[in-house]
């Protein structure tokens, strides 16, 4: 008798425990495919946000009208936030009339400090996708030793074991691994793309904070002469 061995149908007529192993996969993979797209339109937008502003940056714009322009901008970008929190902290420095070097060291503190948090804030999630890499196959593999055990133990009740009869059970267990799988690949694929995409970011940032940091001292030694 031909038997139904569609991915629905052994899932079906699987045990409570590996149907229960593959619901939880499932709803892990559904969840990492939501990060992995809200993850990668904010990367995006990000990366365009920068390529922007740095055109208006070093278009020869006075650093104050940018300044203002920035600081009431609902959805600035890293790179954005980061200028603004140099500006911010130089301007307050000058208004105290501090001299240059403490002006100078409190903005690049203010942006190292904001790089901080900016990376945060980029890195928010991508641990997610790397714990649903590393977890997903071993939680798919119990299953199906789960899976395995039931159908042995479902096997020694009969007089007559074929293959017919071995092969329905193993391959309701083995549904387990491949969903763990199907849920890890994407996953470590996606993360490691994201990596290295904030990784490029912080590079940029952090030589944004020093190509800025060299113009305040420039502006500074202006001043002073």
């Amino acid at each position: 008798m031909n038997q139904d061995l569609s991915i629905v149908s052994l899932i079906m007529h699987a045990s409570l425990v590996v149907q229960l192993v593959v619901a939880g996969l499932l709803a892990i993979s559904l969840a990492s495919w939501t990060v992995i797209f809200s993850k990668g339109v904010g990367l995006s937008r990000v990366k365009a946000a920068h390529e922007e502003f740095e055109q208006t940056f070093w278009s020869g714009q006075n650093l104050q009208d940018i300044y203002k322009a920035v600081s009431t901008k609902p959805d600035a970008s890293p790179m954005e936030r980061l200028f603004a929190s140099g500006m911010r902290e130089f301007l307050k420095l000058r208004e105290r009339q501090l001299d240059a070097a403490t002006q100078l060291d409190g903005a690049r503190r203010a942006m190292r400090a904001s790089l901080q948090r900016e990376l945060d804030t980029l890195e928010g999630n991508i641990g997610f996708l790397a714990s649903v890499g590393s977890v997903s196959p071993y939680v798919g593999l119990f299953g199906t030793v789960w899976g395995i055990m039931h159908a042995f133990v479902g096997l020694s009740n009969l007089q007559q074991v074929t293959l017919a009869t071995v092969a329905p059970g193993i391959a309701e267990a083995l549904v387990a691994t491949a969903i763990g799988l199907f849920s890890a690949i994407p996953a470590v694929i996606a993360y490691n793309r994201f990596a290295r995409q904030i990784d490029r970011i912080a590079t940029q940032l952090d030589s944004f904070t020093d190509e800025f940091s060299n113009i305040l001292q420039r502006n500074v030694g202006a001043a002073g002469r």
